[in-house]
């Protein structure tokens, strides 16, 4: 029997016919008043007799006890959102409106796409009483989701029959990518901003960017802020610092192709990325950037234009609700195409990807490269860590495990080639486990930022 059609057998239909039910305690006692049938002659049946009728009588007055439907009632309140691995609070509010005390059976059954809630539960109510179920829930899956209805099975101090309503309430609950990140590091980052970047008064928009001081050239600095006469003074490559400017823009692009549909540890590499794409958006737009988005696999899928403004995280976050990571490979070229049409200003780009190595990464690199020419391109690396784990050799390992080892570190070298030409074309690459990557984004933006690298 299935949770649903356990459900429906528990707390039946809204058919006044089916409405109620005998309990377990009623048949017991029928069954331990059926050796009174066994007494001989008319005493059996005397006996079997008034006994029955005295339990059909009490089965009654039991049924009259039970309060009618418009004295009982059960609402579900529980959050609009939950984020993918995050945990909501929620609460069932019984409430019974009659003069008698009742005990109440709840049942809930959660769509696939949710964790945890309350599948069944057992509360006593006193007569005009009204009680609080806490439950907590936790999203699996991306998606609206319609919560199904809520089974109640009543029974009085008798206990021997049970009215059973089932409300069939429209409660509904938006899974969104983890939002937890942005609590987590919203205070933490705007501080580390602070204290990191040296920051402790911003121009506004339209003054420009004021001139800081001197210090080495740091590979992703713009080349246009070298310092030439400083630089042959010194023999090595100097730039100018500049004063933080307002008025920069962010973009994550995000690929939502085959490789990010593996799994890293419960979720995939896409929804970590989309989690950590989430933070830096709420960071990045409080530090008063214009922030954006793009999710592509073979055609773009979302794409929100950057923009300042305060529901800016809301967009991103909206826009990220309904896609998912797919089997196809993902069009580089199409992708950078429509960024190119759509944000022709400077830009960060910050790429959300997978790197295997040179040949399969031929169109990626080429993309990364020339979109470097433009903007600043930090291209996010998510490793593979059963690949890291693999390359690691066993002493005691058979041989197998040692030809197991040198693919992994062959696959490793390679990956760690076309990492090096996208940092040689320009572009700044964080290879990192998609598990420790949202600090490691953050960080470095706050770093790029703090150096007017943008």
């Amino acid at each position: 029997m299935t949770a649903s059609e356990r459900l429906r057998a528990l707390v039946g239909t809204d058919s006044p016919l089916w409405r109620f039910a005998p309990e377990r305690r009623l048949a017991l006692l029928l069954a331990a008043t059926a050796p009174l049938w066994m007494l001989p002659g008319v005493l059996g049946v005397y006996a079997g007799g008034g006994v029955l009728v005295a339990m059909i009588l009490a089965a009654a007055l039991d049924v009259m006890l039970l309060p009618p439907r418009a004295a009982f009632g059960v609402t579900r309140v529980v959050a609009a959102n939950v984020g993918i691995g995050d945990e909501v609070r929620g609460e069932y509010l019984i409430d019974n409106r009659t003069a008698r005390a009742i005990t109440v059976r709840l049942f809930d059954q959660l769509p696939p796409q949710l964790q945890g809630g309350v599948a069944e539960t057992t509360v006593a109510l006193r007569a005009h009483d009204t009680k609080r179920v806490p439950f907590a829930i936790m999203g699996m899956a991306r998606g609206h989701v319609s919560l199904s209805r809520i089974g109640a099975r009543l029974t009085t101090r008798l206990g021997l029959m049970a009215e059973r309503l089932g409300y069939a309430l429209t409660d509904e609950i938006r899974v969104i990518p983890s939002v937890s990140g942005v609590r987590r590091f919203r205070l933490l980052a705007m501080q580390s901003r602070l204290d990191s970047a040296g920051v402790h008064a911003l121009r506004r928009k339209g003054e420009g960017q004021g001139f800081a001081g001197l210090r080495e050239y740091v590979l992703g600095d713009d080349p246009r802020h070298i310092d030439w006469k400083a630089t042959s003074k010194k023999a090595k490559l100097i730039t100018r610092e500049y004063t933080v400017e307002r008025s920069q823009t962010v973009i994550t692009l995000i690929d939502a192709g085959r490789a990010m549909t593996q799994l890293a540890g419960p979720w995939t590499r896409f929804e970590l990325a989309l989690s950590a794409a989430l933070v830096l958006t709420d960071i990045a737009a409080n530090a008063g950037d214009r922030v954006g988005t793009l999710v592509f696999d073979d055609a773009v899928r979302a794409f929100v234009p950057a923009q300042r403004s305060r529901g800016a995280l809301q967009l991103v976050r909206d826009a990220f609700v309904p896609v998912v990571a797919t089997t196809v490979e993902p069009d580089y070229a199409t992708a950078f195409r429509f960024l190119a049409g759509h944000q022709r200003k400077r830009a960060l780009i910050v790429f959300f990807t997978d790197v295997i190595d040179v040949r399969a990464s031929q169109a990626l690199l080429a993309h990364v490269s020339r979109s470097a020419a433009r903007h600043l391109a930090l291209v996010v690396a998510l490793r593979n860590d059963d690949i890291f784990a693999a390359a690691v050799p066993q002493a005691s390992g058979t041989v197998a495990r040692l030809y197991e080892a040198a693919a992994a570190e062959e696959l490793i070298l390679a990956r760690e080639e076309a990492i090096q030409r996208m940092r040689r074309a320009g572009a700044v690459v964080l290879d990192v486990s998609p598990r420790t990557m949202t600090a490691s984004v953050i960080n470095r933006y706050l770093e790029l930022k703090a150096r007017g690298a943008i």
